[in-house]
């Protein structure tokens, strides 16, 4: 899911995603709902937490990869045949975006609708909740969902 173009440039501008001892560029893209919900899975976590939701701010539409297309084929889960993974085609959900600035925002339910939905279908996908979402680059720029200690 990585991205190569200005969306790409965007996400990486905007997220800081510079390596701290080298300042080398890292790479960003879509955040891949397979590859995690597979994660999610074979490591047994059991709840979420989504950082630098604050960075996908300002795109006309945001996405992240729910399958890939092989060979014509749909794959929902992530394969297992290390040999498939070049051949993967990301499909991706489309969500609107959203301009307004959520690094104020400490209650969920202040989050624009928008932002809301893009968070509740993953938790759909993964099915596990998302029970922190990180704002900003602070600490403290942070929404607890859920308390869990």
């Amino acid at each position: 899911t990585e991205l190569t173009d200005t969306t790409g440039v965007y996400l990486r501008e905007k997220g800081g995603e510079y390596g701290a001892t080298t300042g080398r560029p890292r790479r960003c893209g879509w955040l891949d709902g397979v590859v995690l919900r597979y994660a999610l899975r074979v490591n047994h976590i059991t709840s979420l937490a989504l950082t630098k939701l604050d960075v996908l701010g300002g795109l006309p539409r945001v996405r992240w990869c729910y399958a890939y297309e092989v060979r014509g084929e749909i794959l929902e889960d992530f394969p297992m045949d290390p040999s498939l993974w070049p051949l993967c085609r990301p499909l991706y959900r489309e969500f609107e975006g959203w301009d307004e600035d959520i690094s104020k925002v400490r209650s969920y339910g202040d989050l624009p609708k928008a932002v809301r939905a893009f968070v509740e279908s993953l938790e759909d996908f993964l099915e596990v909740p998302v029970v922190l979402i990180s704002v900003g680059p602070r600490r403290d720029d942070t929404i607890v969902r859920e308390e869990l200690w």
